[in-house]
């Protein structure tokens, strides 16, 4: 066999003909040519292994799994057969343009303190390119305040150091399925800085086959379980019980409706918030972080305000000390009033 790459792509594979050729092509239209993709093909029926086959590019390595373990299992043997320094997440239906490896290798080779960089990533949506839904930019000390609220990554963005991703004690773990990659970078914190190149040099394609559209049940109880278990970590069982407000009302944007539900959140978030600034974080960081929590307010206020269910008044009572109204401008603070208390007056008519 020929000598080891610079970095593997492990990719789990399952029923993905149709959409595979396309990434393939952003695969082999990178600028960075030394790479090998470890794909495990989890027991497709279609003519996935196929078209994997098809290509004839020697840099593809194609594993069949006898029966489907589920992208967990995959991933853990595509990581287990991977050679290179550096790995790369890379789901069967999502894009790298083409200096995706060769910025984030650079980035690795000059940041030793560095475990893992991710990149911007807009969406793909019917073959057009719409922007992203995640946070930008974002700085180290900005994930690692995320990282305790929501998943701010997208898995087909990252690149990680494989050694030490090996010194985990398993690569993806099962129970975690479906925020399998939210529970890696967690783990992965514990060697180095994560980062991200702010440059959009990925695209998650989003389509009523891809799981993560699904937040289902077992999604929700898994990202509940690991930010729980996350903020008892840090603040121990005197934590604020918020990780299953934080996975309904944040990461799966259900509307929310409840003052005492609002309330209890974010003032969750204000003791996260204070136990993170008394971790030495620079103003930058804590002025982002702060930025970042007017954001969500707003965000998770504005709908509820607009359609009647939550009086402005209830709204701003819940808004965090630290927080500054943020994207809240004076006029849609009026206007979202407004407009809620006229459709209440309508709901107590009808």
């Amino acid at each position: 066999m020929s000598d080891a790459p610079t970095l593997s792509v492990v990719m789990a594979t399952y029923e993905g003909a149709a959409l595979l050729p396309e990434t393939l092509a952003s695969l082999q239209a990178q600028s960075f040519g030394d790479w090998e993709l470890v794909a495990v093909d989890d027991g497709s029926r279609d003519d996935t292994v196929a078209v994997l086959r098809s290509v004839g590019d020697p840099r593809i390595r194609v594993i069949e799994s006898a029966v489907n373990g589920g992208p967990v299992v995959a991933r853990n043997r595509a990581f287990a057969a991977a050679r290179g320094r550096y790995v790369a997440g890379l789901d069967q239906d999502d894009l790298c343009l083409p200096d995706r490896f060769a910025r984030q290798v650079a980035w690795l080779d000059a940041h030793p303190g560095t475990v893992l960089v991710s990149t911007a990533t807009d969406c793909l949506v019917e073959g057009r390119v719409r922007a992203g839904q995640w946070v930008r930019p974002l700085t180290p000390g900005l994930i690692d305040w995320l990282m305790l609220v929501q998943n701010p990554l997208v898995w087909s963005s990252v690149l990680f150091r494989a050694e030490a991703a090996r010194r985990l004690a398993i690569f993806e773990r099962p129970e975690c399925r479906y925020v399998e990659d939210f529970d890696l970078y967690h783990r992965l914190r514990a060697f180095g800085r994560i980062d991200q190149i702010d440059t959009v040099l990925t695209l998650y394609r989003q389509h009523a086959g891809g799981a993560s559209q699904v937040f289902n049940g077992t999604m929700a109880a898994h990202a509940e379980t690991l930010l729980r278990a996350r903020h008892r970590a840090l603040l121990g069982e005197g934590a604020p019980d918020i990780a299953g407000l934080l996975v309904r009302y944040v990461m799966a944007r259900t509307p929310i409706g409840d003052f005492g539900l609002l309330r209890r959140l974010f003032d969750g978030i204000a003791v996260l918030r204070a136990h993170f600034g008394a971790q030495g974080q620079d103003a930058a960081t804590l002025a982002r972080v702060d930025r970042e929590i007017s954001r969500l307010w707003w965000r998770l206020c504005r709908t509820a305000v607009r359609s009647g269910r939550l009086p402005l008044r209830h709204a701003l009572a819940a808004r965090p000390a630290a927080a500054a109204l943020g994207d809240a401008r004076p006029v849609d603070l009026a206007a979202s009033g407004l407009i809620g208390a006229v459709r209440a007056l309508a709901h107590r008519r009808t």
